[in-house]
């Protein structure tokens, strides 16, 4: 999870803050690195004029996937689900201030200590950093 927005809206301006968050946190422009494709579904703050444009300002392409068609999106959608049933679901939270804290604490186990099987057991944070040092690829499903 590089960039992520929690508040009681979520609009364009928004989207747009945490677009450009996550484009400095991964320092794309400072090295050359391909350009990301951002996806997203059909959500308000992503079909709007200045969404948009801040993707064009950028030169990041926007995908947006077709309504209706979740599994175009399955990796956000896999990590929704483990969000709920490693986060929101073990709480009955008292206060939007204390799901706010249960959910950074979660997303920093995720990036920081959670060890992924298709990154080599690694953790995102540690894949990341040896991707960009030695080029480190994810392991490719077994097909049988």
């Amino acid at each position: 999870m590089v960039g992520y927005h929690i508040g009681l809206t979520c609009e364009a301006r928004h989207a747009v803050e945490t677009f450009r968050a996550a484009l400095w946190r991964r320092q794309i422009f400072q090295r050359n690195a391909p350009l990301p494709i951002i996806r997203s579904d059909n959500g308000p703050q992503f079909v709007s004029h200045l969404f948009e444009s801040e993707c064009e300002r950028w030169k990041v392409e926007h995908e947006r996937i077709p309504p209706k068609m979740p599994n175009m999106n399955a990796y956000i959608e896999s990590y929704h689900r483990l969000l709920e049933d490693g986060c929101l679901s073990m709480y009955e939270f008292e206060s939007y201030t204390e799901a706010y804290r249960a959910v950074e604490a979660f997303i920093r186990r995720y990036n920081i200590r959670r060890l992924h099987s298709s990154l080599h057991y690694l953790s995102l944070a540690e894949f990341y950093g040896r991707h960009l040092e030695t080029g480190l690829q994810p392991k490719r499903p077994v097909k049988d």
